[in-house]
């Protein structure tokens, strides 16, 4: 791994219902990993017009990428984050080389760290853990429909 993005796009512009759209990047296993996710996905949003998920997703990303930065050993290697869009839900997937899955704690108020998966369990709609052939993937589900806001009285 040169520390270079990696974007693969399989569906950059179109929204076929039934067909998933997906990206992938592979991230190096540096501090800046967390803001070339967000990028990645702030562009796939923008090409399956979703850009309304955008600030709860990037806080997601963010998340899931700095947990598997700062904790998974994965011996050198970068997370990989992966996008896909499937009509109704996005599902987000960060995979690691890393067995052992993530720890989530109930931080105190005192603490300063420690609060990554209790964001994430309050902004995604189902969020887990799978265990892969070269590791783990956290992965988060989002309703992506657009849900309208009831006008003000």
């Amino acid at each position: 791994m040169t520390g270079e993005l990696h974007v693969y796009s399989e569906d950059q512009t179109q929204r076929v219902v039934g067909k998933p759209c997906a990206w992938q990047a592979m991230l190096p296993p540096a501090d800046r990993s967390p803001g070339l996710a967000r990028r990645v996905a702030r562009d796939a949003l923008a090409s399956w017009q979703l850009t309304h998920l955008t600030d709860t997703v990037v806080l997601l990303i963010s998340e899931l990428v700095t947990n598997a930065v700062l904790h998974a050993k994965t011996g050198g290697s970068g997370p990989t984050l992966h996008l896909e869009f499937h009509g109704t839900w996005l599902r987000i997937e960060v995979h690691d080389a890393d067995l052992r899955a993530p720890e989530p704690r109930v931080p105190s108020t005192l603490d300063e760290s420690g609060f990554g998966f209790v964001i994430v369990d309050a902004l995604a709609d189902k969020w887990g853990v799978l265990e892969t052939p070269a590791g783990k993937a956290v992965w988060a589900e989002l309703d992506a429909r657009q849900h309208s806001v009831p006008a003000p009285n």
